[in-house]
């Protein structure tokens, strides 16, 4: 089994190299560019929400203020992009940090509430601060990346940086949930008491996973803001943080690779759907309710071993009835 997964994603990790090369549409480059960032956003928000099971909704100011701190130290400061990219991740410390220690006495609903406020917050920042972050007009003319003296000057030649760096962050997200920190994260969200009683220190437990996804989020942005070469607040509004904890749950909390199909589906079928006109986006939310009602635990659930070859209206075999 272990080698069939290998040669399948092998077999992915080929088709997604040579697909851009395949269609010489620009705007289908965006697209698959925007895939790879949502792909890093929602991994970061899995290890907060999906793991430790602390709501948040403020992704899209963590997204924001990663997004703009690259687009103004490159802009003003002329700052290198890679510069620009190692600040977004401090930013990203500095906001897990934030709003993690918020979060060690806020549960539920009034964690969510914090995070949402958070996020308005930023973007009502981001709006009326108009002599830093240009107002509502943005920060336009971003200089595009520069690798070793070439310029990425086209969504064709990003996308391949922006895959080999969604490469990276997908086979470190998947070692850090295999890990003892990701033991710790789902042990947290399935009963807390239990691992407080193990002497486990839960505040630096959540602070870390707070980190971890604003690091993430922030990073994702950064890349959002070198893709578009424009950056303006009304991207960065509530909705978009709904819509990444909607491909969170529809592909499977918790899992990495239910990450990456929730981000795939939720970027790209509504682009496959745009022939419906203005009927799409209501064929697209029912294709998602119904993903949802039958698939509660994420589509990564179907190839997961207790749910192959077995419908949803077949219900679980009692294990304990079995043992007995």
């Amino acid at each position: 089994m272990k080698n069939i997964k290998r040669t399948a994603l092998i077999i992915f990790i080929i088709f997604l190299l040579i697909l851009p090369a395949w269609d010489n549409n620009a705007y289908h480059h965006i697209l698959l560019s925007q895939t790879l960032v949502n792909i890093i956003v929602v991994m970061g928000l899995n290890f907060i929400t999906g793991l430790t099971g602390q709501m948040n909704l403020g992704t899209a100011g963590i997204m924001a203020l990663g997004a703009y701190t690259a687009a103004l130290m490159s802009t003003n400061l002329h700052a290198p992009a890679w510069i620009c990219f190692v600040l977004s991740i401090v930013m990203g410390w500095l906001i897990g940090l934030g709003l993690g220690y918020p979060s060690l006495r806020l549960k539920g609903v009034y964690l969510a509430l914090t995070t949402i406020g958070f996020s308005e917050i930023t973007r009502l920042v981001l709006t009326n601060w108009v002599d830093l972050t240009g107002g509502t007009m943005g920060v336009q003319n971003i200089p595009a990346i520069t690798v070793f003296g070439y310029e990425l000057d086209s969504s064709f030649k990003i996308y391949y940086l922006y895959l080999l760096v969604v490469i990276v962050l997908v086979f470190t997200s998947q070692r850090i949930v295999k890990s003892k920190w990701g033991r710790v994260f789902k042990a947290i969200r399935d009963n807390v008491e239990a691992v407080e009683a193990c002497g486990i220190d839960i505040a630096s437990i959540k602070i870390k996973a707070f980190t971890l996804a604003t690091i993430f989020g922030c990073l994702g942005g950064a890349m959002y803001t070198y893709m578009m070469r424009y950056v303006n607040p009304t991207t960065f509004i509530p909705d978009l943080s709904a819509n990444y904890l909607v491909m969170m749950m529809l592909g499977g909390i918790g899992s990495v690779a239910g990450n990456i199909i929730g981000a795939v589906i939720i970027t790209l079928l509504p682009e496959f759907l745009r022939f419906m006109q203005s009927y799409y986006w209501l064929v697209f939310s029912i294709i998602t309710l119904i993903f949802v009602i039958f698939l509660p635990n994420g589509i990564i659930s179907i190839f997961s071993e207790e749910r192959r070859f077995q419908p949803f209206w077949i219900p679980k075999t009692d294990n304990t009835r079995r043992l007995k």
